[in-house]
């Protein structure tokens, strides 16, 4: 568990309460990293306002495969694991196992495949990119808005993910998530955890 002292259900009120509550109701439980990033309620809204800034231009089933993407890359078995439970909600479980394992061969449109690449470019090698990152995806017929709001997707993951990570918060598995779909989703990332 992290050594930050995270408040019981009985001691949270106004937003952070709200956080906990959400949890509960999504998954049955509060999630350990809500815990955490209840602590500062205002943060959390403000990287919830900005994720649903970049949906309307990519779609959920988009925006959760760029999240699968940067978070695989990342290691960030928390966020792989929420993000494929809430994938479920957009994308079938036997394509969305596929993909875990590797998008690449999943049999995904040329267009999510670059845009998952991307993603995953950005999360790991991220110094190394260029211009002509951007206009690959240009190419395949993505608008500027689409460009700007993947790579926002991609850094707000980066942004989550390594602030877990930084905090010490122990990732949690969501018990609702298929097994077969769990091992996909551990199996088909980078080795960093979160």
């Amino acid at each position: 568990m992290t050594a930050i002292h995270t408040p019981s259900e009985a001691e949270v009120d106004g937003a952070a309460a709200r956080l906990y509550a959400d949890d509960r109701e999504s998954l049955g439980y509060v999630a350990s990293h809500t815990r955490v990033m209840a602590l500062n309620p205002d943060a959390v809204a403000a990287f919830e306002q900005l994720i649903r800034s970049v949906v309307p231009s990519l779609g959920m089933r988009r925006y959760e495969l760029v999240t699968l993407a940067a978070a695989g890359a990342l290691g960030s078995t928390a966020c792989r694991a929420h993000h494929g439970l809430k994938a479920l909600g957009f994308i079938d479980a036997d394509e969305l196992e596929r993909i875990a394992r590797d998008y690449r061969t999943a049999g995904l449109p040329p267009e999510e495949v670059a845009m998952m690449a991307f993603a995953e470019r950005l999360s790991g090698d991220f110094a190394a990119m260029t211009q002509a990152d951007a206009a690959k995806l240009q190419r395949l017929g993505f608008s500027d808005r689409e460009i700007v709001d993947i790579a926002f997707a991609a850094a707000a993951r980066n942004f989550y993910s390594r602030s877990l990570h930084a905090l010490g918060v122990e990732p949690d598995i969501p018990p609702a998530l298929p097994m077969s779909l769990r091992d996909a989703l551990l199996a088909g990332m980078a080795t960093r955890e979160t």
